[in-house]
């Protein structure tokens, strides 16, 4: 099961686990909206594609990610735009071996109820 994380809970988790890398699987279409700057909040970003635009499955994703050389004992929180993409790329790196928590809310959010990255006044690039 996938632990869940809202962005504005994000800076004391940090704190707690300073060796948590944050992983964007937005497209580039979303990427070109607006990243999340997470080095400046103390959290390495890393930016993979889980879809392609048009929502077409990266079948890649899982290679690509393991090409990025992250330990294992990393905790990974994983985000898309509202946390739907991203539950199901956490839970393809948990099959894998990986701790994954979801950005719940995402980098945008829905615009109700989740507030999200961006919306949280949390760094963007």
């Amino acid at each position: 099961m996938i632990k869940q994380i809202s962005s504005n809970k994000i800076k004391d988790f940090i704190k707690e686990k300073p060796k948590s890398i944050l992983l964007d699987v937005r497209t580039k279409e979303e990427w070109s909206q607006g990243k999340p700057d997470g080095d400046k909040i103390g959290i390495k970003t890393y930016f993979l594609s889980s879809q392609f635009q048009g929502r077409i499955i990266n079948e890649n994703f899982c290679k690509e990610f393991e090409d990025l050389k992250i330990d294992k004992n990393s905790e990974i929180l994983v985000m898309c735009g509202s946390g739907n993409r991203s539950q199901r790329a956490a839970e393809l790196l948990l099959e894998k071996g990986f701790k994954c928590l979801n950005v719940s809310d995402g980098f945008r959010g829905d615009g109700v109820e989740k507030i999200g990255w961006k919306n949280n006044q949390l760094p963007t690039k």
